[in-house]
């Protein structure tokens, strides 16, 4: 190579920078693509922006596509007991009478103290039983039959509340902002929460009843059972038997029918129907001293 091709190579060269001649080739300085999505703040906002635009109009509705339904991650309902009871809105119904009161009173205790229930394992919280029938003297002597002296400060009863839509769903809310471990919520029964406007209810009002109580369930994480009475005619479903119309049950997460052949037996069989625990059938006997109710057997799929 020549002395002149040489020095028009040299290493440290500025051609094409004294000469004028564009630097943009050795620069990593780009021009965005006006049709590229940018992450920037600024389209962000932009963006958060048209969507609030979008929801304010009265008729937007709010959809999801399913690559998006299929990306999300829900959490299941927590459990109680397991697979029998879990947050929502749950029916305990049966003749009066037959034991249904004592029956919580045990669900209530095993909540509170976290001791398994019939094989059933129990995840311990603070309970709240309104006891809407009773008055402190018999709760008192029910639970010293039932349990002795054996106490627990997580189980609170209240033998007077307000109604439901008046004041009730605000006197369980500060219950539960003072009791955060709160687990379950017993109302016995549900016509004494129930205002009375005429001598049948329709299916909306039955409906709306237990869907308050399943908004505030869901909103709180707890259980809410409700205790409700059974109707004496026969149907071809048993749950059918629930006084009222079929939007008691429609709007549950679940049922549980208590039943027996003579009101004076001592043993009963005991439905259980939900959304998030398998159908089945419990035969229980009642223990003629304490009167708890043990399980002799079960008919469902956890049990075959």
């Amino acid at each position: 190579m020549t002395d002149e091709k040489k020095k028009m190579t040299a290493h440290g060269s500025s051609v094409g920078a004294d000469d004028g001649q564009s630097i943009s080739t050795n620069s990593k300085f780009t021009i965005p693509d006006p049709d590229e999505k940018s992450n920037s703040p600024e389209r962000d906002l932009e963006e958060l922006y048209r969507k609030m635009r979008r929801m304010s109009d009265p008729t937007y509705l709010h959809t999801v596509t399913l690559d998006e339904l299929m990306d999300n991650v829900f959490e299941g309902k927590s459990a109680v007991i397991e697979n029998l009871l879990y947050t929502g809105a749950y029916i305990l119904a049966g003749a009066p009478k037959i034991g249904k009161s004592f029956l919580v009173a045990q669900i209530a205790h095993h909540v509170s103290t976290g001791q398994d229930l019939w094989g059933y394992k129990v995840h311990q919280g603070t309970v709240l039983y309104l006891a809407l029938e009773d008055d402190e003297s018999r709760l008192q002597r029910r639970m010293f039959r039932m349990f002795g002296v054996e106490g627990t400060s997580s189980l609170h009863f209240a033998t007077n509340a307000k109604m439901i839509g008046s004041g009730l769903e605000e006197q369980l809310e500060k219950l539960v902002r003072e009791h955060s471990d709160t687990k379950l919520i017993i109302v016995d029964t549900l016509q004494k929460v129930r205002e009375v406007v005429n001598d049948s209810y329709s299916y909306s009002s039955d409906y709306e009843v237990i869907g308050k109580m399943k908004q505030f369930a869901d909103r709180y994480g707890v259980c809410v059972l409700i205790v409700h009475h059974t109707r004496k005619q026969p149907a071809g479903d048993s749950f059918e038997m629930i006084s009222g119309t079929t939007g008691l049950l429609g709007c549950a997460d679940g049922a549980l029918l208590m039943q027996k052949e003579k009101r004076t037996d001592s043993k009963a069989t005991l439905e259980v129907v939900g959304r998030d625990q398998p159908d089945q059938r419990l035969y229980l006997s009642k223990d003629q001293e304490s009167l708890v109710w043990d399980l002799d057997h079960a008919e469902n799929e956890l049990w075959k």
